[in-house]
């Protein structure tokens, strides 16, 4: 998701709530003593419950961005039913998933419709989603209603984020973004059917190719709005985590961390963090975290050009019991098998591709890959 990474280092209320097909009105609790952050000891064992968690992040093929994904008119469960079952015959049991504030503005009872079918579908193949409440990644100036086509050549140029720009230092606005974190939340708190809520995608990217329309201050708003993310999160309590990934700066030393990496790491359950790192620099960045004591996620991985393989980084996670996902799963209308850096050299045919590991029809992009995946997780041994 990180295109600077290549540069850095390369109020409590009644909601409506879905539970399967059906409507039901449940109360939101209070906070309380009990709705503290996790202790590391109910970290791990909720991690150890688990098993070894191997997945990607997921929209499907014929979406170009969370908007398109979950909007109705463009829903399409058909067509994430026939990948999440490609998830499962390859191994994965559990997918990364992007939301959006705004789909909560346009029409919050049938988004948790589509939600609860999205789980649904997701729950058949045996995957766990965690998904994303907001993100700082790529164009600041998100709009509902029909998403523009991808331009030719170009990774990700539709992905948008949440909140938007014009919403982010709204005060007015903060209530609505209380509401869809606690309505969304609510609506899954019992629900192991869930991994966990990662509540801030690179909460302090500053979006670079977007420079021009991007917010000056969107940093330091950031830094403000999500400590109370996280506790307009806490207050429901969830059987899930909670989590932030860190993905640049410091992290090992306490005194030189950044305001927002402080918050993620000393308020999130499990740590899940970023890496397109080579074996090496993959490690360092363990050597940073591991002295934390609680389970981590690799929440995105893989650039192939910069050597952060499915072979080369893979077997790290599996013998750390680190969660482990893919940045992209089918190549579609993201184009995210095409460079960060295609935003200002447009490629249309990369003599290897950035990330996704399977072409639109499910074959694999790198047999040897498939392969590696299905060995780590044992989808290779016999039923």
């Amino acid at each position: 998701m990180s295109p600077n990474a290549e540069v850095g280092r390369r109020a409590v209320l009644k909601v409506p709530v879905v539970v399967g097909a059906g409507l039901a009105i449940s109360r939101t609790p209070r906070a309380s003593a009990e709705t503290a952050r996790w202790s590391p000891e109910r970290a791990h064992r909720w991690h150890r419950a688990q098993g070894w968690l191997v997945g990607a992040n997921f929209i499907p093929a014929n979406a170009i961005n969370q908007l398109e994904m979950f909007q109705p008119g463009t829903f399409d469960p058909r067509r994430i039913d026939t990948e999440l079952r490609m998830a499962k015959h390859l191994g994965l049991n559990t997918v990364r998933v992007f939301l959006h504030d705004l789909l909560w503005v346009q029409d919050r009872a049938g988004f948790q419709r589509r939600l609860a079918r999205f789980v649904d579908i997701a729950a058949h193949h045996r995957i766990k989603p965690l998904f994303v409440l907001f993100d700082s990644c790529w164009d600041p100036h998100p709009r509902l209603g029909t998403q523009r086509g991808p331009v030719p050549g170009v990774h990700n140029s539709g992905w948008v984020q949440s909140p938007g720009a014009e919403h982010l230092g709204d005060p007015a606005y903060r209530r609505v973004l209380r509401d869809y974190v606690i309505g969304v939340i609510s609506q899954f708190r019992h629900d192991k059917r869930v991994l966990g809520w990662d509540l801030w995608n690179e909460p302090d990217n500053p979006a670079d190719v977007y420079r021009a329309v991007e917010r000056r201050d969107k940093v330091e708003r950031v830094a403000e709005l999500l400590p109370q993310v996280f506790g307009w999160a806490r207050s429901v309590d969830p059987v899930q985590p909670l989590t932030s990934g860190v993905w640049d700066g410091e992290w090992g030393d306490p005194a030189r961390r950044s305001a927002v990496v402080r918050t993620q790491l000393d308020l999130s359950d499990v740590i899940s963090f970023h890496s397109y790192a080579d074996p090496k620099g993959f490690e360092d960045r363990l050597a940073e975290l591991t002295p934390l004591g609680r389970p981590m996620l690799c929440t995105e991985y893989m650039a192939r050009t910069l050597d952060s393989t499915v072979e080369s980084i893979l077997p790290i996670m599996k013998r750390r019991n680190i969660g482990a996902y893919t940045w992209g799963f089918v190549a579609g209308k993201t184009q995210t098998f095409l460079p960060w850096d295609s935003w200002e050299r447009p490629v249309l045919d990369p003599p290897l591709w950035f990330h996704d590991l399977l072409h639109g029809d499910g074959s694999p992009y790198r047999a040897g890959e498939v392969t590696t995946i299905r060995e780590l997780t044992g989808r290779n041994r016999p039923n």
